[in-house]
């Protein structure tokens, strides 16, 4: 009997990027993606500080004024991923899945799961104990969310945006929103949990491993350039 094979999934770490350039890039590997022109792909990215808004978004949820936020560098997105509102900011972990989701189950709640299972395995490689909270998106440790969570699924079954994990992440950015609209909604932070934060490249590690064991793939780092210019 042959053995089975398994699914591999291209990584791409794309460094620090805008948001927009990089919804635009996710929007076009979907299209390559739906066409069977590219194979099932990660992005990594780390954005400057912006604010983005889900599709149920509540524009009240942003606390500061548009001019307050330009005035300190902030970018305000809307965003056709689902969910609330959230923040962006550097010391984050970002990713990106775009997966053909027939591959992987074919079932989008399952996939939500999967990927909040893949950010309890990676901050429980540090010794922290974190979980899901039912009706409730992302994964928390206590009352306080670690990592939020929003994605779209496209009309040929393709997902696209995902996860962003506060490593050390400043969290003091969070108190311009709401964060994803639940009032009360604490936020942590790898950094602050730990008491210092620890290497971005190990925690990227143990997240690849994480997606590699709850998605059944191999994690392949891609051999091609991409960018979000195109």
């Amino acid at each position: 009997m042959l053995a089975k094979s398994v699914q591999t999934l291209s990584l791409v770490d794309l460094g620090r990027m805008t948001y927009h350039d990089a919804w635009q890039l996710q929007r076009r590997l979907v299209a390559e993606r739906s066409q069977g022109l590219c194979a099932d792909t990660l992005l990594i990215v780390e954005h400057p500080p912006t604010i983005t808004l889900g599709r149920s978004a509540d524009p009240a949820n942003i606390r500061v004024a548009a001019a307050e936020l330009a005035r300190r560098g902030i970018v305000v997105v809307e965003s056709d991923r689902g969910g609330d509102v959230t923040y962006h900011a550097p010391g984050q972990i970002v990713g990106y899945p775009i997966l053909k989701l027939a591959r992987h189950g074919g079932d989008l709640g399952r996939y939500l799961r999967g990927i909040e299972q893949c950010i309890i395995q990676t901050v429980g490689a540090y010794g922290i104990a974190a979980e899901r909270v039912p009706g409730l998106t992302g994964v928390w440790v206590g009352a306080a969310k670690i990592c939020a969570i929003g994605v779209k699924l496209s009309a040929s079954g393709v997902t696209s945006h995902g996860f962003a994990l506060n490593v050390s992440t400043d969290l003091a950015g969070f108190d311009q929103i709401v964060p994803c609209g639940i009032q009360g909604c604490g936020v942590t932070s790898l950094a602050q949990l730990l008491g210092s934060a620890p290497p971005h490249a190990d925690v990227l590690q143990f997240l690849l491993a994480a997606f590699a064991t709850v998605f059944g793939v191999e994690v392949v780092p891609s051999q091609s350039t991409i960018d979000g210019t195109r």
